[in-house]
């Protein structure tokens, strides 16, 4: 692999919020993991780099590190003074996070929206079926917690909303 794709690699992954990734050819092999709440002093990093021999490892490490920018918030997060007596909405599957119908429609909820218990949410695609996310509280969605595209996790939290009062 030469700079030139190293510097596609990472563009790519960028691009597609991927926060860790881990590839191998030949003897070259490298992998990325984007910090997600790291200190700003605690950027994205290369944990191992072994480079063929086009590429010196230093190289690889200080370019890959270079074009590599700090994560940012998902699209739409907004921070919420107090996080007290939110209602966190998690994800009840292992899946991929989509935060609309399909691409290019706008999402189901933004931050800011009001929903009522049993307004979808997202969709989780897990083994090619489409599961609609439902709220279960009723009141303002103040954070969303996931990107579109992203995998998730059994049990991750997805949306915080603040209940009605």
């Amino acid at each position: 692999m030469n700079q030139k794709e190293l510097r596609e690699l990472i563009e790519f992954l960028k691009e597609q919020e991927i926060v860790e990734f881990e590839m191998e050819r030949g003897d070259f092999k490298v992998k990325v993991k984007r910090a997600g709440a790291a200190p700003a002093a605690v950027s994205d990093r290369i944990i191992a780099v072994h480079a063929a021999p086009a590429v010196a490892p230093a190289e690889a490490v200080s370019q890959a590190t270079a074009a590599v920018p700090p994560p940012s918030k998902p699209a739409g997060a907004a921070e919420a003074a107090p996080d007290e007596g939110l209602h966190i909405v998690k994800s009840p599957i292992v899946g991929t996070f989509y935060e609309s119908p399909s691409p290019g429609s706008l999402p189901f909820v933004k931050v800011g929206d009001t929903v009522e218990a049993g307004q979808i949410l997202c969709i989780v695609e897990a083994m090619k079926l489409m599961n609609e996310i439902e709220a279960d509280a009723s009141g303002e969605i103040v954070k969303k917690l996931a990107n579109n595209g992203q995998p998730i996790e059994y049990g991750q939290e997805l949306f915080a909303i603040r209940p009605k009062k």
